[in-house]
């Protein structure tokens, strides 16, 4: 449990791996799906998940550089478990929303 939280854990790693699920992303993409983090914040976060082997960037050489970011197969291993994570939030939702009204 320990390692796959220091893998995965913090406010946005999940999220990033989550947009990039099925997806190849650009940097200002990633951005755009993830409005309220900072440039540098999602830079450090996608070079430690790249350092972990879940992400890999691929850059293309050309003018202006392309940088695309997409799940290595460690990454893509990890889309079960936050579906799972994904699902569990919905009925916890749904159900303290239930309590509220009552």
């Amino acid at each position: 449990m320990e390692l796959t939280l220091a893998l995965i854990g913090g406010k946005w790693k999940a999220l990033i791996l989550w947009h990039l699920g099925n997806n190849t992303l650009r940097y200002s993409e990633l951005r755009k799906q993830l409005p309220n983090i900072t440039p540098k914040m999602l830079t450090q976060q996608l070079r430690e998940l790249e350092d972990s082997d879940l992400v890999k960037r691929f850059i293309y050489t050309q003018i202006p550089p392309k940088v695309e970011y997409s799940l290595t197969q460690a990454g893509k291993s990890l889309m079960p478990i936050l579906d799972t994570l994904c699902k569990w939030g919905q009925n916890y939702a749904a159900e303290y929303e239930q309590l509220e009204q009552n």
